[in-house]
């Protein structure tokens, strides 16, 4: 079986790192991408199996990226990843397969991976 690719679409280089260093190590291939128009590249040219999405970033925001991603793959898991909760009351993020907010424990954002890469 092949492996599951992950995109990471962050433009905080920190989370960049600890989310490629600890989904790596759990065996998925990581690609990633620092802002939504990249985001929007690498998931034309190299579809993953889901996707990680900060919603604050600059240019193209998360929603406007997930709502572009879903045009062209609607089937593809989709997890918003933001530092601020109200995001979540957005109806644009309701388009998202999972909301997390970020912690510093990343144990949440591994289980949803694995609930909907499963």
């Amino acid at each position: 079986m092949s492996q599951k690719r992950i995109l990471i679409v962050d433009d905080e280089p920190a989370i960049q790192l600890l989310y490629n260093e600890e989904f790596t190590d759990e065996g998925y291939v990581v690609d990633k991408a620092f802002n939504g128009e990249d985001g929007l590249a690498v998931f034309s040219r190299n579809p993953p199996d889901l996707v990680i999405l900060d919603i604050n970033m600059p240019g193209l925001n998360g929603i406007e990226v997930l709502r572009r991603m879903k045009e062209q793959q609607p089937d593809i898991p989709v997890i918003l990843n933001s530092a601020y909760q109200e995001f979540k009351q957005d109806l644009g993020a309701w388009a998202s397969d999972a909301y997390v907010v970020k912690s510093s424990d990343i144990d949440e954002l591994k289980g949803m991976v694995r609930k909907l890469l499963s």
